[in-house]
């Protein structure tokens, strides 16, 4: 789960990192109070949970109230229905550093990375410098060790006062990695500004899902989210990604997915959503056709292959699926593996035609979301 900007810097604020005094806010009315308490110039920020605010235009620099108004209306009515904005006092920057640290699962340990470019797409700088990117990989037995962190910050060419900061900021930043159980915890860019202290201009948080459980802090709500769809998937624990095509995918495992995904667009297709079916879910079809429902496509297309998650369950549950919820589209079956032929009869005895082949399900599909005749 990703964190906002403003929940990152409360955490970063907890612990003892410094962060620009700011205020959120939720209407264009609040502006007045904000500015007032954090003066000018200041830095509005949308509170979206996507990268490359900045250059989406999502961020401004404003110096006075009138432009601070301008651009607050402007961002509050915005395509993205942004919810909340940060109003933030801008620092006076003398140097910008990049640091983070992630999971290497490849290495099965954190992962410390440092940059004294900060500011920058870190992505593209790993791509062409990679010299100017510090990795430090951290045993999470023992933790970031002082002499880790202090190592880091000397290779950030920092003096000797700033280094024993920055080697202090760096172990907090893992103590809020381990506290909040996090697949990353970013600032970028990490100010120093002209009295040389080290602000967190930005910050991420992203902690791991299968930690939610007890990680209830930072809970999503439903403004948190795109669709109604996207919601009440997020309430069931059912993956699923929505996109603007024309076919409703309900369909079982990442790997079938992908290629009924590619086959759908080698025939002509678009695909209107994908909501795992598969795993934990092969019971769920009654919820899973509910929010398929609520995507607005033109055809629902059921593909599965299940092994342990039995056909004819699965069958049975879109079949139980139609009769409740009526759907207002037609619903292409190709499910298949354990009981098929038992899923088979289920899927005939209701009127379905049960399809063996996954190429000719698709081709199905992508001619009745053309509106052809099947």
């Amino acid at each position: 789960m990703k964190l906002y900007e403003y929940q990152a810097k409360e955490v970063f604020k907890e612990i003892g990192i410094k962060i620009p005094q700011s205020k959120i806010i939720e209407n264009v009315e609040s502006l007045i109070d904000a500015t007032q308490e954090i003066g000018f110039p200041c830095v509005i920020k949308s509170q979206v949970l996507s990268g490359g605010r900045g250059k989406a235009g999502l961020i401004s620099f404003v110096k006075t109230q009138e432009k601070a108004l301008e651009e607050t209306k402007r961002l509050f009515d915005h395509p993205l229905k942004i919810k909340k904005l940060l109003v933030e006092e801008a620092v006076d920057i003398d140097k910008e550093i990049y640091v983070s640290i992630t999971v290497d699962p490849e290495k099965a340990t954190a992962l410390l990375i440092a940059s004294s470019e900060g500011g920058i797409d870190i992505e593209t700088l790993a791509v062409e410098q990679p010299d100017k990117i510090i990795k430090e990989p951290i045993d999470m037995r023992y933790g970031l060790m002082p002499f880790q962190a202090l190592s880091v910050a000397y290779a950030l060419n920092l003096d000797h006062t700033l280094a024993k900061s920055m080697a202090k900021l760096l172990i907090k930043l893992y103590e809020a990695f381990k506290t909040y159980d996090a697949e990353l915890v970013e600032i970028n860019p990490l100010f120093v500004n002209k009295n040389q202290e080290l602000i967190a201009g930005d910050g991420k948080l992203m902690i791991d899902d299968n930690s939610l459980h007890r990680q209830k802090r930072f809970e999503k709500v439903y403004d948190d989210y795109k669709s109604e769809a996207e919601y009440d998937a997020m309430l069931e624990g059912i993956p699923f990604i929505e996109f603007d095509g024309d076919i409703g995918l309900m369909c079982a495992g990442a790997g079938l997915t992908t290629t009924v995904y590619d086959l759908i667009h080698y025939e002509g297709g678009s695909v209107a959503n994908y909501l795992e079916f598969g795993g934990p879910n092969y019971k769920k079809a009654v919820k899973a056709m509910e929010i398929c429902l609520k995507v607005d496509s033109k055809v629902i297309l059921v593909v599965t292959f299940g092994t342990i998650a039995r056909a004819d369950v699965m069958a049975q549950g879109v079949v139980d699926a139609i009769e409740k919820l009526k759907p207002n589209r037609p619903i292409v079956t190709c499910i298949r593996g354990t009981n098929e032929v038992e899923a088979n009869k289920i899927l005939t005895a209701a009127g379905l035609e049960p399809i063996y082949d996954t190429e000719e399900a698709v081709r199905k599909a992508v001619r009745l979301s053309k509106g052809e005749q099947s």
